[in-house]
Parts: structure tokens; C-alpha cells; sequence
């Protein structure tokens, strides 16, 4: 049985693919210990392992001080905190990563070896742009969470800082590589003039939007319209090109920036008052009760507390001999600016009024006519026959 099991591990393996494999295996073996053996790869094992180390340390560390910072009344350390958690932990791993790759680059005297350098310092200026342009963002929503500065303010400030820091980035990474900035400048003049003259009307709605973030004729939320044109409603967003507006029937509107530069624009959020103005009419057989009538009316307005009768002027006087009634005006104005409020003001007015003009025994004056016929003495006898002879058939029946 030995014999047959040996013959048939001869047949199987032959004498000379048993040398060659075990002569390939003995080559494997000897590149794999000569490879863990060199002090490089260790030393990449040793920056990669640091590397996850210090990255695990990192997020664990971050995880930790967002907990305490929550508990702080402060919002900008909270801002700040969001800011550069992700930054530092991607900004310990390019290290590692710029550092392994010059380890085993500097084995084989590579050409790459020479770009890892700028590598490094193009990774760490976008590093730290994410962390300037996310800092500014975080800022943006305390300023208005916080009320400190209105919506459209903070906005306009931190776009035009996160294009700063757009453009300062974008120079440094470009001198970095070695382009010579003070050429792309000399080219930017050139081709400025170019694009002016291609994108005029994009140009013409930036410096609108421009100055409408520092004129300030309307923020976002409040009502507008503009009797030049067909615009009215509710500012939701001022952009670079654009301002969005929301109709009363809720349809948005997308008007460019470059048209409030050539319109007048109405600003109703931010009057002082409304006014109230309406012509009321009694009849004129009621003209004796008119005088106390608008006395009344002018001693209700003084002490409704919603009526504002110390700034602002108040006005109850007759007015006018219209051809069916004796006009008497009201003019005044109330403290709220809220449109419900004042609606629900003047309702109430009215219908004082309308009671203190019943409770003098007058009536409002409706259109009315009345016409005279003129006749003769022929007529007058036909018409009494007519009406006698109606009578006397009145009778028969």
C-alpha cells in the first residue's frame, strides 16, 4: 500500500516541477522577509498606524468638547467648534498620508517624490479655506438666529467674505504650484474688459444686487410693490442676480436686481402708521344734527387707544354738499401697521361711527331723486274725471 502511494505522488508531482515550485516558494520567502525586514516599510506602518490613531483621537476628542460647549450660553464656540472639527481630523490624515507617501518614494529616488511637497501645502490651503468659508457660514446663522444684524445684511456679508476667501484660496494654491500670479492679474484686466462687454446684463444685476445689500430700500420678509410696475409682495430672498418674491396669491416672482435701478419702489412694512380716510353722508333733512354728530365722532377717535390722535393728525369736519346727502370726512390714523390689525381698527371705527349717527336720530344718505311733474289746468280736469271714473267702477264692483 506504501509502495502504491508513493509511486502515485511521483506520477503526480515529478521530480523536476517539485524543484521548480519549491524553488519559487524560497524566493517568495526570501522577498517577504526582506520586505518586512526594511526599515521603510516599517516605518510607513508605523506613520499609517499613527496616522488612524491620532484621527480616532481626534473625532473622540471633538465628540467630547461639543458635549461641554452645548452647555455653554456662548453660540460662537459652538460656531467655531463646527467649524474645525472636520478640518483638523482631514488635515491629520493628509500629514500621514504626504508623509507615508515620502517614505516609500524616498526607497526608489521617484520624480513623484518632488510633487508631494506641493501636494501637502495645496491640501492644507483648501483645509484651511473649508474651515474660513464654514466659520463664516456659522457666523452668518448666529448673527441672525441671535438678531443681531437683519437677514439680508448678514447674508451680503458673508458672501461677499466667502468670495474673498474663494479668490484668496484660489491664488495661493495657484502660487503654490509656481503660476505667476501678477500674469493672471495683467490677463484678468484685459479679459475684464471682454467680459464686461459679453455679460453686460449679468453685470448690470451683480451691482444692482450690490446696491440693493447696501441702499437697503427692502429686506427679506417685508412687503413691496412699486407703482411702475406690476410688483407687489413679500421679499424671500435677495440674491446676486436675482429677488425673489412671493405674491399674495402666493406665486413667486423672480425679478432681476438691474430693475430696481430704474423704478420706484414702495415700502409699506415700514410706514409709522396707517391712515385711515373715509367721506360718510347723511341726509339733508338731518342738517341741524350734523354738528354734533361730527363732534361725537371726533371725541370717539381721540379716546380709542388704537386710534394715534397725539402724533399724527386727526380730522372729523363737514365737508361738502353732495347732490343727495351732507358729506362730513374722517381723517386719521392708527398705531398699528400690522394690514389684519388695521383692517379689524377700521372696521370697528365704522361701525362706531355708524352708531353715534343712528343714536342722533340721522340716517346715512343713500343716491336718491326726485322729480316734479308740471301741468295745466286740462290736464289736471282729465286726470280728476280719470280718477273719478276709477272710483265709481271701484264702487260697482
Amino acid at each position: 500500500m506504501a509502495v502504491r502511494d508513493s509511486s502515485l505522488f511521483v506520477v503526480l508531482f515529478p521530480a523536476e516541477n517539485m524543484a521548480w515550485k519549491m524553488e519559487s516558494v524560497d524566493n517568495f520567502l526570501n522577498v517577504a522577509s526582506s520586505f518586512v525586514g526594511s526599515p521603510a516599510v516599517l516605518s510607513v506602518f508605523a506613520v499609517v498606524l499613527l496616522t488612524m490613531v491620532a484621527s480616532f483621537v481626534m473625532r473622540k476628542f471633538f465628540v467630547r468638547l461639543e458635549v461641554k460647549v452645548e452647555k455653554t450660553p456662548n453660540y460662537w464656540d459652538d460656531a467655531l467648534l463646527k467649524s474645525v472639527r472636520k478640518p483638523a481630523v482631514y488635515l491629520i490624515r493628509v500629514v500621514g498620508i504626504c508623509w507615508a507617501a515620502e517614505i516609500i518614494l524616498s526607497e526608489s529616488d521617484s520624480l513623484i517624490l518632488a510633487a508631494i511637497d506641493p501636494a501637502r501645502y495645496v491640501a492644507v490651503i483648501v483645509l484651511l479655506g473649508i474651515f474660513i468659508n464654514r466659520l463664516i457660514l456659522e457666523s452668518e446663522k448666529n448673527y441672525i438666529r441671535n438678531a443681531i444684524v437683519d437677514e439680508t445684511t448678514a447674508t451680503a456679508i458673508s458672501k461677499l467674505l466667502r468670495i474673498s476667501v474663494l479668490i484668496t484660496i484660489g491664488l495661493m494654491i495657484l502660487q503654490t504650484l509656481g503660476v505667476s500670479i501678477s500674469g493672471i492679474l495683467a490677463f484678468g484686466g484685459i479679459g475684464g474688459i471682454v467680459v464686461g462687454f459679453a455679460a453686460k446684463d449679468l453685470l448690470a444685476n451683480l451691482f444692482g444686487g450690490l446696491m440693493l445689500y447696501l441702499d437697503r430700500p427692502f429686506v427679506v420678509g417685508e412687503w413691496i410693490r412699486s407703482p411702475d410696475k406690476e410688483i407687489e409682495g413679500t421679499v424671500e430672498s435677495i440674491g446676486w442676480r436675482l429677488t425673489k418674491i412671493r405674491t399674495f396669491d402666493q406665486r413667486p416672482l423672480y425679478v432681476p436686481n438691474s430693475t430696481f435701478t430704474s423704478i420706484s419702489v414702495e415700502n409699506p412694512d415700514r410706514q409709522h402708521n396707517r391712515r385711515i380716510r373715509e367721506t360718510i353722508g347723511i341726509r339733508s333733512q338731518d342738517a341741524a344734527k350734523m354738528d354734533q354728530i361730527v363732534i361725537d365722532v371726533k371725541d370717539m377717535l381721540i379716546n380709542d387707544p388704537d386710534i394715534e390722535s397725539e402724533r399724527r393728525i386727526l380730522m372729523v369736519n363737514f365737508n361738502s354738499f353732495a347732490p343727495s346727502s351732507l358729506d362730513f370726512f374722517i381723517y386719521t390714523f392708527t398705531k398699528t401697521t400690522d394690514w389684519a390689525e388695521y383692517h379689524a381698527v377700521k372696521h370697528r371705527v365704522l361701525l362706531e361711527m355708524l352708531n353715534i349717527t343712528e343714536g342722533h336720530g340721522a340716517e346715512i344718505a343713500f343716491p336718491t331723486s326726485t322729480i316734479q311733474f308740471e301741468s295745466s289746468e286740462q290736464d289736471s280736469g282729465q286726470s280728476s274725471r280719470l280718477s273719478n271714473e276709477i272710483d265709481a267702477n271701484i264702487e260697482q264692483n
